[in-house]
């Protein structure tokens, strides 16, 4: 992707999908751990603070414990991790603002690669 995402100043919410965008898909099963693919951590933690970051995984809750202790012991930034999500499209439907503002933006990315444009406020 090559062209910066231009942003509004308001603050945002960020929903990731976890298996093959933030982490190895299926890694934790193939290869009995997590691997956080590369860039992850820097986009996250590249956020400004008052931007909220939702994690969806269609993971049961028998992988809870192993994921979250996964995301926190390397610092994974995020306010929320939704289990159990079907595996399924995602769908984010929002409004527009009256100013002509699109509340919502969709990326599809590579499975297990990791490439989002960089981030510009608008002024």
């Amino acid at each position: 992707m090559e062209h910066a995402l231009i942003l509004s100043t308001l603050p945002k919410t960020w929903i990731f999908d976890l298996d093959g965008t933030l982490v190895k898909h299926n890694g934790y099963k193939i290869d009995g751990k997590d691997t956080l693919l590369n860039g992850v951590k820097e986009y996250l933690d590249g956020l400004p603070q008052e931007d909220k970051v939702v994690i969806l995984t269609a993971r049961t809750e028998e992988y809870r414990e192993q994921t979250m202790h996964f995301l926190l012991s390397r610092n994974v930034r995020f306010d929320q991790v939704l289990f159990n999500m079907p595996m399924g499209e995602r769908i984010l439907v929002n409004d527009r603002k009256p100013s002509g503002l699109d509340m919502a933006i969709a990326f599809n990315l590579e499975r297990d690669h990791f490439v989002l444009p960089p981030i510009m406020r608008e002024q």
